[in-house]
């Protein structure tokens, strides 16, 4: 299948292209081609020439549009979910239902109000605040699900009046240009714009001046380099960034009851989710029991290649992210941690990591005090809850974070105290259309999803009538 950019409404084929390669065989799925410079000046111009009146003020176009792409992305599961599998390495039920989600997100969107409110109404003026949509926004996806994501993205900023040029990731790239292909039919020319390709083509979107918003999703330095290149023309920003989420659980829980949840929370795709659980923190009485539980779930759970419906977990996504992978257990175990189950690359073709469980992990260990981003959960042992709860706060992320309890009051006492934009009481990596998720310190700036996920995408702007 030949894949090509969306630009202006149209499909447009590059004479540079870049392999795919499929991380559960290591070979190469397809090419996708790569945008050049004049690609890009051509969206960015597009972009420009779609924001205008008759998309910006016409609410009922836009809301209209926006649940005919969910009806054509629902209509499209059967041939997005297995190009998604092969791309990224997800199990195909997981593709399935990220397809459905990635629809879900652009229907939610045609549901909000855009809010107005009335601060004054009086004799001397009435004043209102009110939203309007910001311009041309690059919406950057990533690559561990990056249907999902991007829609995260472009849903909310068209719906706000924006116009858009969605990047995925150069790993993840043949689904995100499928859908551009199928929603090109849809929006009007310039309105979504989808570009493909390695870099310079994300810098070269961050830095055009004529490009009014970022929304990102990636690494804590990538938020870094773009959140400094914005500033230089104060371009708004929503970035959402790296975790490290700790899970506490509390010395009335029940390791029978929470294992499989929190097993879950922590290897679903791989671990490569930005708010699985990473760390997990268990009172010393329950420390053995909860591994022995964990262990088990490791040594039932069917890895291999994603286009099998048999198949619980796929590889990672790269072959970078493997590696560090490898080096974060090899590290803690050269540092006095043990592997409880798994700890090793699998002896197979494709980027395949053994479920892992690391029991002995202390902090000033990588594994424990980095991302690791795949399939691999340090168990640390505690004797003191508010010695956990510090301990949970000591990274300079903060995306997500639960409390796995009994007694529902006591959590949210704790909860209080945890330093993550989303905290879970007994569940984790819960996310919905309507949940405003976003991170504190380092995970980033602003929120994704909700109505305060679509307002990132406005500028504020007061009305004020005199009456005086």
């Amino acid at each position: 299948m030949a894949y090509t950019l969306t630009i202006d409404g149209d499909a447009v084929e590059s004479k540079e292209t870049f392999d795919v390669v499929n991380p559960a065989t290591e070979q190469v799925v397809s090419a996708a081609p790569q945008a050049t410079a004049e690609h890009v000046d051509r969206a960015i111009e597009a972009a420009q020439r779609a924001f205008q009146p008759s998309w910006t003020e016409d609410e009922g176009l836009r809301r209209s549009l926006l649940n005919k792409a969910a009806d054509a992305l629902l209509g499209a599961v059967g041939e997005l979910a297995p190009v998604l599998t092969a791309e990224q390495g997800k199990p195909i039920g997981d593709a399935e239902r990220e397809v459905r989600i990635t629809a879900e997100r652009f229907s939610y969107a045609a549901s909000l109000e855009m809010p107005v409110d009335v601060i004054q109404d009086d004799d001397d003026a009435l004043v209102k605040v009110t939203r309007r949509p910001i311009g041309p926004t690059a919406a950057i996806a990533p690559w561990n699900s990056p249907l999902v994501t991007g829609a995260g993205k472009v849903a909310p900023a068209l719906r706000a009046g924006n116009t858009v040029i969605l990047k995925p990731s150069p790993f993840t790239p043949l689904s995100t240009l499928m859908v551009g292909e199928i929603l090109r039919e849809i929006f009007p020319p310039g309105t979504l714009n989808v570009l493909s390709g390695e870099e310079p083509l994300g810098q070269s979107l961050t830095t055009a001046p004529a490009i009014r918003k970022i929304s990102l999703t990636g690494s804590v330095a990538t938020g870094r380099v773009v959140g400094t290149a914005a500033m230089q023309d104060f371009k708004r920003v929503t970035l959402e960034l790296g975790g490290n989420d700790a899970a506490i659980v509390l010395p009335d829980a029940d390791p029978a009851e929470i294992a499989s949840k929190i097993f879950a929370a922590a290897f679903a795709n791989c671990g490569q989710v930005c708010v699985a659980i990473k760390r997990l923190y268990v009172p010393r009485p329950l420390h053995d029991e909860l591994v022995e539980q964990l262990v088990r779930l490791a040594g039932d759970l069917v890895v291999g290649d994603g286009s099998d419906r048999t198949t619980q977990m796929g590889p990672l996504t790269n072959e970078q992210q493997l590696a560090w992978v490898v080096h974060l257990v090899e590290d803690a175990v050269a540092a006095g941690a043990t592997v409880a189950h798994g700890g090793h690359r699998l002896d197979r073709p494709g980027y395949f990591h053994a479920p892992t469980i690391v029991t002995g992990a202390k902090h000033g260990m990588d594994l424990v005090d980095l991302e690791q981003f795949g399939p691999v959960l340090p168990v640390i042992a505690y004797d003191d809850v508010e010695e956990a709860i510090a301990q949970a706060n000591s990274t300079e992320v903060g995306l997500g974070g639960s409390v796995w309890t009994r007694d529902i009051q006591r959590g949210r006492e704790i909860s209080r105290k945890l330093q993550s934009g989303t905290v879970w009481i007994n569940a984790h990596r819960v996310l919905a259309a309507h949940q405003p998720f976003g991170g504190l310190k380092s995970s980033g700036v602003g929120v994704h999803a909700g109505l305060l996920g679509m307002l990132e995408f406005t500028d504020v702007q007061v009305v004020r009538e005199s009456r005086g």
